[in-house]
């Protein structure tokens, strides 16, 4: 069906905004502060997207999509850099709300570095492969950037929030990798997967999301003040 990958996106975001108003969490007032991060995170990502596109990393299914594309991509995958992030900075916010526990700092610093110290790794034993390239030397310098420069304390809330935002993910992800909707390339990633979702999709999500919500929490503390 052409309208398939559309209708994943509404999916993805619908509920989302309608429980933006919600009367404890009220996530509603809260989206001024996302915008400005989802439009600066959509341009980084939408530029290895399109690259990805050229070089063969992943295509897309003609069959699922409405057609319109715009610097190769179709519309239903430049919506996908802004429904997902909605969602889960959604989820995020409410873990934030309802959920007062938190991963202690010291576990927090010690999955940024687990994570620092596998992502160089695998981005030189697959350095032939641009996905896994890619995927892991943007998350390593993200989180040495947001841990060892800005000293971030969300972290540990992130972390969490990412946990719970795989059961999305693989629903998601699973529909467009299994139909295939989104098709990938093995020569340009591990051709290592879990169920039919490539590895690298769960970091390359991962510094999505944790980009996205870098941002939110920087203009929600700057009240929107500019760079």
């Amino acid at each position: 069906m052409k309208y398939t990958y559309l209708l994943i996106n509404v999916l993805t975001v619908i509920f989302p905004i309608a429980l933006s108003f919600d009367k404890r969490v009220q996530f509603y007032k809260s989206w001024r502060f996302i915008f400005p991060g989802m439009a600066i995170t959509g341009i980084v990502f939408l530029f290895w997207d399109v690259l990805f596109t050229i070089k063969g990393v992943w295509s897309f299914n003609d069959h699922y999509i409405i057609g319109i594309r715009l610097f190769q991509l179709p519309l239903e995958e430049i919506l996908f850099f802004l429904t997902v992030p909605f969602s889960c900075i959604f989820i995020y916010e409410c873990l934030n709300y309802y959920v007062k526990w938190q991963i202690p700092q010291k576990v927090s610093k010690l999955i940024s570095y687990v994570l620092m110290s596998v992502s160089p790794v695998l981005a030189i034993a697959f350095h032939n492969r641009l996905y896994t390239l890619v995927t892991f030397v943007l998350l390593y310098v993200l989180i040495g950037a947001l841990l060892l420069l800005l000293k971030s304390k969300w972290l540990s809330r992130f972390y969490m929030a990412y946990v719970i935002s795989l059961v999305p993910f693989y629903i998601v992800n699973g529909i467009l990798t299994s139909i295939p909707i989104v098709m990938y390339n093995n020569q340009q990633n591990m051709s290592f997967r879990i169920g039919t979702i490539p590895f690298e999709d769960h970091f390359y999500s991962m510094t999505l999301l944790m980009m996205n919500v870098a941002f939110f929490e920087y203009f929600r503390n700057k009240n929107l003040k500019p760079l």
